[in-house]
């Protein structure tokens, strides 16, 4: 198939692209950036390059390639803050809403088959069981500093989903890590796991579900050559707290353990956003990627994951 790939030169895009041309694939990546015309290229796609923030440039750059498939993988992430967390998010929430209705209306124009969108699994409902099904309720009761965030998830989610004359694919992928993540090796969470800078508040009973990047660009082919419309969660196979994680990574680091402060103490710090993630969030089953999509994670445990980049890390040094 011909594949039009919105992100190629992200964290998931440069592990995507050489899986999808690998597969037999023609592969067109877009970039806003003419500098990265040859990183895309190095890939192995043809490189594309386009404002997805402005609808006319989108169209062209959809129109010229005619594609079967369109890959929503647009992101640009601020320095993370708690606090701010929408602030960070701010261009990537525009990416969610103007640049999905963009990438939409011109897949429609060209009459693209398949249209596939990245989600994020943390936008589960903080109530009831630890691990959460696709058919459980999703992006209800968001912490203030996330709102606007969980609202351009949902936009990408519904406009996707609602798009009748294509086969809608959302992949509600766990926290990334892996190579070019900020939980990878030289990460911005990664060094501040190392430097003690992120605590276990309260119980730590917040459930988290993890993937490791390549495995998440594994996922991400299987959806667009088998993937039926609807919505995966796209996860390996241990939801874990962040009592159990966090020691864990920080172990495998060979750093000390991260300090424990109580809820108060993680309001004052890190806002209601940063008590919610460590003490109420929920995470997520793979079953339905697994059983639909033929899909299993090479990295089944954060657990194994993490040792990796551990690895990478220490080489690095």
């Amino acid at each position: 198939m011909k594949v039009f790939v919105a992100g190629a030169t992200g964290a998931i895009g440069q592990q995507l692209v050489p899986l999808l041309v690998g597969a037999g694939h023609e592969v067109h990546g877009m970039t806003h950036s003419t500098s990265k015309q040859d990183l895309v290229r190095r890939l192995g796609a043809e490189p594309v390059v386009a404002d997805a923030l402005d609808a006319e440039q989108v169209a062209d750059a959809v129109g010229r390639v005619e594609p079967d498939v369109i890959v929503h993988q647009l992101t640009s992430i601020g320095p993370m803050d708690l606090r701010h967390f929408d602030r960070a998010f701010s261009m990537t929430n525009r990416l969610r809403t103007e640049g999905t209705d963009h990438l939409l209306a011109a897949g429609r124009a060209v009459g693209v088959a398949r249209f596939v969108a990245q989600s994020f699994f943390a936008a589960y409902e903080r109530v009831g069981g630890p691990v959460k099904t696709e058919e459980d309720s999703f992006g209800a009761g968001a912490a203030t500093e996330m709102r606007e965030t969980v609202a351009a998830i949902r936009h990408v989610e519904e406009a996707v989903l609602a798009a009748s004359w294509t086969t809608g694919i959302v992949l509600r992928y766990g926290g990334f890590y892996g190579p070019g993540t900020s939980l990878g090796p030289g990460g911005e969470q990664t060094q501040a796991v190392r430097g003690r800078k992120f605590p276990v508040v309260g119980d730590g009973g917040g459930v988290w579900s993890f993937i490791h990047v390549a495995d998440a660009a594994e996922a991400t082919v299987a959806a667009i050559d088998r993937g039926r419309a609807g919505v995966y969660n796209i996860v390996d196979d241990e939801p874990a707290p962040v009592r159990e994680w966090l020691p864990a990574l920080a172990r495998t680091l060979g750093a000390r353990p991260p300090m424990r402060v109580p809820r108060f103490v993680g309001r004052l710090v890190t806002g209601e956003l940063g008590v919610a993630m460590m003490t109420e969030l929920r995470g997520a089953s793979n079953a339905k990627a697994r059983n639909e999509l033929g899909w299993q994670p090479a990295h089944s445990s954060w657990r194994e994951g993490f040792a990796e980049v551990a690895g990478l890390e220490r080489t690095r040094a």
